[in-house]
């Protein structure tokens, strides 16, 4: 069987009309099969094109990405943040690509096995194996065996509970149909410590996708029409039970049209890149930041809210969405709050 054949959703359904029997177990089970040989082909024959990562290759003192892992960057931004990165954290990062993240993690774990990478196709692992040699060639600090490279499915973790302090993953969650993306949600909540990160990166969309985009198998391979509103995403983070959501960045992304896709208007999909933090959930709700702040400029020197909020007068303050909506519930006419940026860095109101 080609690998063109798995990739035909013709092909595809004419195995399901011959074996109707089996239809229920092949609709489910094929788009992650077919995930799984857009990317050993990825790993076999890089794709420069595959993904659009519009992020900048990290440059830090003596930090060198070699250009192979550059090329098989199959990411739609970065996950790598660090201020997430302190006093030597456990990572785990799923999807390993071609192992540029895992490098950069490393950087700042450089103990043995202090970064587990997973990924389910042999062929990704394998190149990653290959590409971390030339990193060690290139980087005098690195060592292969900083990065534990396991196969595994993030359906189902090969990794203990209460394990790890910074879990990642970009452009693959994407990928996923509902009940699937709930189990890898919560898969990855149950590895993370207490006030563990979960730090991911994944296309957005904000408009209606049509049912032909919506089960293409390869576009939903390519991390596109899975693509879900942001309210959506970060409603299945904290249905999960993460306390605080952080969106760091939102950015364009790609276009489907109605000249190369089969839709009838231009499609939008943008790429968020997102924390969830496993603390408690708050009784009134998850603390959700999308780069809103208030500023108080009234009479006094500053203002207090009574509820643990303390505004310094023309002093901005980052508010998570809830803390925006209780200010704004006061009235005032000396409290300025802002739009949210989609845009978070830290030093919020919780």
């Amino acid at each position: 069987m080609t690998i063109n054949k798995l990739l035909n959703q013709d092909f595809l359904d004419t195995r399901i009309k011959t074996n109707p029997e089996r239809s229920l177990i092949l609709k489910n089970m094929s788009y992650l099969e077919t995930t799984k040989n857009v990317y050993k082909e990825a790993a076999l024959t890089p794709d420069v094109g595959l993904c659009c990562t519009t992020n900048p290759i990290w440059e830090l003192p003596g930090l060198k990405i070699p250009r192979i892992m550059q090329e098989m960057n199959y990411g739609c931004g970065s996950t790598v943040h660090a201020r997430d990165l302190t006093n030597n954290p456990k990572m785990l990062y799923v999807g390993v690509g071609g192992g540029m993240e895992l490098l950069q993690f490393a950087y700042f774990n450089r103990n043995k096995g202090g970064v587990i990478g997973l990924d389910v196709v042999d062929e990704m692992l394998e190149a990653s194996r290959k590409n971390f040699t030339v990193a060690e060639e290139q980087n005098d600090w690195f060592k292969s065996e900083f990065v534990d490279l396991r196969k595994g499915d993030a359906l189902n973790l090969p990794v203990e509970d209460n394990s790890v302090d910074v879990a990642a993953q970009n452009c693959l969650f994407n990928i996923f149909k509902t009940d699937d993306l709930k189990k890898a949600i919560a898969e990855m909540y149950r590895v993370l410590k207490p006030h563990g990160r979960l730090v991911m990166s994944d296309p957005t969309c904000e408009q209606p996708m049509n049912e032909t985009l919506r089960n293409d198998e390869r576009l939903r391979a390519l991390c596109l029409s899975g693509s879900l509103p942001i309210a959506e995403y970060v409603k299945m983070l904290t249905d999960a039970g993460f306390g605080t959501i952080e969106i760091r960045a939102r950015k364009p992304y790609r276009i489907l049209d109605p000249k190369n896709y089969p839709t009838d208007e231009l499609i939008y999909i943008e790429s968020i890149e997102v924390a969830a933090i496993k603390d408690p959930m708050p009784e009134d709700g998850p603390c959700v930041f999308t780069g809103k702040a208030a500023i108080y400029f009234g009479d006094e020197d500053y203002f207090d809210d009574g509820a643990g909020h303390t505004l310094l007068k023309n002093q901005p303050l980052a508010i998570c969405d809830k803390t925006a909506q209780a200010l704004a519930d006061l009235g005032r006419d000396d409290i300025f709050i802002s739009e949210s940026t989609y845009h978070y860095d830290g030093g919020g109101c919780c």
